[in-house]
């Protein structure tokens, strides 16, 4: 057996040849334990459940609010233990790492912002990506890399790096999907640059008014697709032939967004064709690759090995039941047998969610909550409630499918299985959710809630896309 298996349970829950990985027997029946509840966050959850409506479809996924919601809850890099792999354009070159930000001989004045910063060594993707960013001759570069691992403060390291100060007209230039990932990544560009005086920033965002046919004289600007397009073309503040390093970031975001895929590919089409390239993104999809191969030529490539993406740390189960109240009593036998640090629990409604909340926190569990109608700030605000270790259990919807790092959480349950519109198995948030345990390396326990002869075929068809997954 490896730890990719999907194993079912029957009879007293866990089947005995899985009970060998849990505490005794007898507790299968126990009830959670009587935590004290945190009132603040009751309040919110009962407030939230008397007013949900009807069932409704599945919660929707904003990648764009999910992203920025990754940059809101980061205060540090996470500790990131995936190896990493990069493809060079030119084999024969030689391929440079750093260990530390002295080597890649910066400016005293830069240096000094990124110190200023707390970076004291550069992290995993920056040792790699960073000597290929600030090479000479420019190489054009596509990476991948997950939320809090740097690669904000490296590209902009790079840009400040870049830029001539002496050259009043802008030299850099950097798409962001939204508003909000715009002003970031600005934040972090002005912290990092605080020591150049000379060096300035514009955002390219709306409600931002420039006077037409006048250049900018800051060298770097930062905005969304669609304004930095007027900006280019319409009100000519910027010469897209003097750019000499584009960056776009959060790729498989802005992919998701039609029109921020036409517009990013226009004003990848103005610029020179020596100008240096940059794209990043969370995932390297198909979809996201074909994209990066469209606008980035002859690029370096730089991946999460793919072993890295697998299941290795992650125990998977499913519990054969009859309604939503048997999967309740699962759950609760499912606490007596484990010890759970934290746990995130996946619902496909807000209706679902807001019953399940209300559920447990009458067994008496510190409860969030968290789904699609809240602001991303509300979100950010409950994340970090439970990060914090506020409240042990996390009731969400997929909104906090994908990027949402705890390591404490040691449990992902699927008291609903993912299904896309034509209710078949959706792997990829299928992948998504699980991945929220098993972080940086640990171990984790997934347990998906089978309650009808449909959902039992969803488990099938989980089990045929990840072909090392088998079932009992």
């Amino acid at each position: 057996e490896t730890n990719h298996t999907l194993s079912h349970t029957t009879g007293d829950f866990f089947s005995q040849k899985k009970k060998k990985h849990f505490k005794n027997k007898k507790n299968f029946r126990a009830k959670f334990p009587r935590w004290s509840l945190f009132p603040p966050a009751a309040n919110v959850v009962q407030n939230k459940i008397q007013n949900e409506g009807g069932e409704g479809d599945g919660d929707k996924v904003d990648l764009a609010e999910q992203s920025l919601l990754n940059k809101l809850i980061r205060h540090s890099l996470v500790k990131n233990r995936n190896q990493v792999e990069v493809q060079q354009a030119d084999p024969s070159s030689p391929l440079f790492s750093v260990k530390t930000f002295q080597e890649l001989r910066l400016k005293p004045e830069l240096l000094q912002g990124v110190f200023s910063m707390g970076f004291n060594r550069p992290s995993r993707i920056q040792e790699n990506a960073l000597p290929l960013m600030m090479a000479e001759p420019h190489q054009n570069l596509i990476a991948q890399s997950q939320s809090g691992t740097g690669k904000t403060a490296a590209f902009s390291l790079a840009m400040l790096s870049h830029v001539n100060p002496d050259n009043t007209w802008t030299q850099c230039l950097c798409v962001a999907p939204t508003y909000e990932l715009a002003l970031q990544i600005g934040q972090v560009i002005e912290q990092m640059g605080k020591f150049c005086p000379n060096v300035k920033l514009a955002y390219a965002i709306r409600g931002n008014r420039m006077e037409r046919h006048v250049k900018l004289q800051e060298q770097i600007v930062i905005g969304t697709p669609g304004t930095i397009l007027d900006w280019c073309t319409k009100y000519k503040l910027i010469d897209p032939q003097k750019i000499t390093m584009f960056v776009l970031d959060e790729a498989d975001v802005m992919i998701a967004m039609q029109g921020h895929r036409d517009q990013s590919i226009r004003i990848h089409r103005l610029l020179n064709k020596d100008c240096q390239m940059l794209l990043f993104s969370a995932t390297f999809e198909d979809s996201v690759m074909k994209f990066a191969e469209r606008v980035i030529p002859d690029p370096n490539i730089i991946r999460l090995k793919r072993e890295e993406e697998t299941l290795d740390t992650i125990k998977q189960f499913y519990v054969l039941c009859r309604e939503k109240e048997d999967k309740f009593t699962a759950l609760c036998n499912l606490y007596g047998c484990l010890t759970i640090a934290q746990a995130m629990i996946f619902c496909h409604t807000r209706k679902m969610a807001a019953w399940l909340a209300s559920s447990l926190i009458k067994e008496g569990h510190q409860v969030a909550l968290l789904s699609g109608e809240m602001a991303v700030e509300q979100r950010a605000a409950v994340i970090e409630r439970f990060k914090n270790g506020k409240e042990k259990v996390l009731v969400t919807t997929n909104v906090c499918s994908r990027g949402i790092d705890v390591e404490q959480v040691s449990l992902v349950v699927n008291f609903d299985l993912p299904v896309d519109l034509e209710g078949n198995a959706d792997n990829e948030t299928y992948l998504h959710r699980i991945g929220r345990t098993g972080r940086f390396g640990r171990r984790g326990f997934a347990v998906n809630m089978v309650d009808s002869i449909n959902s039992m075929e969803i488990i099938k068809q989980i089990e045929m896309h990840f072909s090392e997954i088998s079932l009992f």
